[in-house]
């Protein structure tokens, strides 16, 4: 099967390159900065994906029978920062995308947020809730899924996950790496108690979205993320455990103490159903995330 990943070199898109390389699939992976570092891929292309009439040519001349859409501006500071890029990358690229995946007759699936959620809700948000983003970038990711499903009506998966664990191509961008780099660099960095999320590996997505690929039965919005519901401090705390880190190199506090996060959604829990019945993937423990990760020492070390 023909594979074409955007933001192959994300921490998202690798994960999902590798599993498809694995599985014997041809993939062509574009690039905008970061060469990827995904093994035995059949193309590897550097591409500004802003650029619409190149995106064309190039699909038209692959033609993949499946278009996995992992590339984004996911940090809500560099979106605000840049508001025209973040809508050429995640919303106008979508929708050429879509556009262009209904042409081909190709699968397309595209990747959005559990943030397009106000975190408000007293349960786990079903697919079919009503989102309520709190922030532009989680406009953005909400505008991506709507012109997604109208641009390509006929084989779409969206699919929502939440924050991601895992190795990134770069060794700076997972929460894991974060984290350790700037206790390194001295700080003592505050975790909320009352920030309520459900990580998942990077990996794990990339298997579900790797059956996704392989078949086509399943259509519109759904919801992974993975078996754990955790505050941002028990991430942190357990990160720094799997590590051999002392555990006051954090510090709890609470989303009201912190006036710049005003807004932020506390609760972003997914109930994951129907999918996980109807796929041989299942979510992942936490220790199962941790157990990938892989302790990147700072270069001033």
């Amino acid at each position: 099967m023909k594979i074409l990943v955007t933001g192959a070199s994300g921490l998202m898109g690798n994960a999902y390159a590798m599993a498809a390389v694995r599985r014997g699939h041809d993939v062509t992976a574009l690039y905008n900065i970061n060469f990827p570092k995904a093994k035995g891929l059949s193309r590897i292309l550097q591409m500004d994906v802003t650029q619409t009439e190149p995106l064309k040519a190039l699909c038209l001349k692959l033609w993949p029978d499946v278009i996995v859409n992992c590339a984004s501006i996911s940090d809500p500071i560099s979106v605000e920062a840049d508001p025209k890029l973040a809508e050429k990358v995640n919303v106008e690229l979508p929708s050429t995308l879509a556009q262009l995946s209904t042409h081909l007759g190709a699968r397309l699936l595209h990747l959005s947020t559990d943030m397009v959620f106000d975190g408000q809700n007293s349960h786990p948000y079903r697919s079919t809730d009503m989102p309520n983003p709190t922030n532009l970038y989680a406009r953005t990711k909400l505008l991506s899924e709507k012109v997604v499903l109208k641009d390509n009506p006929e084989d779409p998966i969206v699919l929502r996950i939440p924050i991601l664990m895992g190795n990134s191509p770069s060794g700076q961008s997972s929460v894991h790496e974060k984290l350790i780099a700037l206790i390194h660099s001295g700080e003592r960095p505050q975790l909320f108690t009352d920030e309520i999320r459900q990580p998942c590996s990077a990996s794990n997505v990339a298997e579900v979205l790797l059956e996704l690929s392989e078949r086509r039965d399943l259509h519109g919005i759904f919801h992974w993320a993975g078996s754990e519901i955790l505050s941002r401090f028990e991430m942190g705390q357990r990160i720094l455990k799997h590590f051999g880190l002392p555990l006051d190199k954090v510090e709890a506090t609470s989303l009201s103490n912190d006036p710049s996060v005003a807004g932020r959604p506390a609760n972003l829990t997914f109930n994951l159903h129907p999918i996980v019945s109807k796929l041989k993937t299942k979510p992942v423990s936490f220790d199962t995330q941790l157990e990938e990760l892989t302790h990147i020492e700072p270069l001033n070390a």
